[in-house]
């Protein structure tokens, strides 16, 4: 794979910094590929080498590129960690993704950037894991403290976008955009959209899940550095259950640059203990978007997966009837049968809620949950 022409374009609606991918050993087809904001954001994204670079990596490797040169400066430190990266993923992918070769013309010999001042960032989704990690942060940092989030970067392409098939949905990012203004005031941030098609480059699922989604965010992270030292990720699993997955402890802070550094967070937490914390914060109750079907009208569809499994966690919780971010204000078993709980790593999201649910006389929802689980 080569990256090549990594060019900032700017019109009156925004910015984006875009560049040519070519393949050099599958029969994938070139693709332009870019990262854009609004013009509110255009002056702090830079033509970025390395944003190209992490967003790349993982694709290339699944699909058996002898190299990835990059005709443009890499910082060393970042060489070191993808090293890292690509060793991590050839030993949970037992072999199947093997080492490339990376091949930058230059390497960057300076020190960081100045820059205005320190400041800090994360990734937000509306779900729980980025609303819990926004309001720990909000309460443990004064606002003064260099580590204090004061960015939310929303990311079109991801979730929302990602897949070609299913549509670019752009209501749907502005709405969810739109939901964020509630949470960003409260919280004293900015929210900051991004488009990006880095995801487009495989669209294989289980790519996405078990190895890719964070390299995308880390590049989106790398292409605002002038603004930006810290980027925060929020953790999907707690190390008690720690799986190979895209995001990981040992994987997102490998994408850092010496200028910028990326943290993986808060992976110390449970999954309900994160819904406690969003719970307890009314913000962030009323405005939480865990869905993934993109319903009409609707910031959550109340019926897959990931809104029954919230759901319940705050029926535990006592507080499913006190949220407007759900229509249904409880929970039946019958929602239940249309999916399975104990792929991808999900089972224990719902053994830790038993206890609560038993204590509160719901044995309905827990016989259920054991049945799904065993089965």
């Amino acid at each position: 794979m080569r990256i090549q022409d990594v060019q900032l374009q700017s019109d009156g609606s925004g910015s984006r910094i875009q560049a040519r991918v070519i393949w050099e050993d599958c029969d994938q087809p070139e693709r332009l590929l870019f990262i854009e904001t609004t013009r509110d954001f255009g002056s702090d994204l830079e033509p970025s080498w390395q944003a190209f670079l992490v967003g790349c990596l993982i694709p290339a490797l699944h699909f058996q590129e002898q190299r990835l040169a990059v005709d443009g400066e890499v910082c060393p430190w970042l060489l070191e960690g993808l090293e890292t990266v690509m060793a991590l993923v050839r030993h949970w992918s037992k072999g199947a993704y093997f080492p490339l070769r990376i091949e930058p013309r230059r390497i960057l010999r300076e020190g960081a950037q100045i820059k205005q001042g320190p400041r800090a960032g994360m990734f937000y989704s509306g779900g729980i894991d980025s609303l819990a990690a926004l309001r720990l942060n909000q309460q443990r940092y004064p606002s003064s403290h260099p580590g204090s989030i004061k960015d939310c970067f929303f990311v079109h392409g991801f979730d929302i976008g990602g897949v070609v098939a299913r549509g670019m949905k752009y209501h749907v990012f502005d709405r969810g955009l739109a939901a964020m203004e509630e949470v960003m005031s409260a919280a004293g941030t900015t929210a900051v959209p991004v488009y990006t098609n880095i995801r487009h480059l495989c669209d294989e699922r289980d790519l996405w899940l078990n190895y890719f989604f964070a390299s995308v965010l880390a590049a989106v992270a790398h292409a605002f550095a002038p603004r930006l030292d810290v980027f925060y990720i929020a953790s999907s699993h707690d190390l008690e259950h720690l799986e190979p997955c895209g995001s990981h402890p040992l994987l997102d802070p490998e994408y850092s640059s010496f200028e910028l550094r990326i943290r993986h967070r808060d992976a110390a937490l449970s999954r309900l203990e994160k819904l406690k914390i969003v719970a307890d914060w009314e913000c962030g109750l009323q405005n939480m978007r865990v869905c993934l079907a993109n319903v009409p009208e609707r910031l959550n569809c109340g019926r897959c997966e990931k809104c029954v499994r919230t759901m319940t966690g705050l029926v535990a919780l006592n507080a499913l009837h006190t949220t407007r971010a759900f229509v249904e204000d409880d929970v039946r078993p019958e929602m239940f049968e249309s999916f399975a709980i104990n792929i991808r790593h999900r089972d224990h999201f719902y053994s830790e809620m038993l206890p609560l649910l038993e204590a509160r006389g719901r044995d309905d929802l827990v016989r259920i949950i054991r049945r799904k689980i065993a089965a």
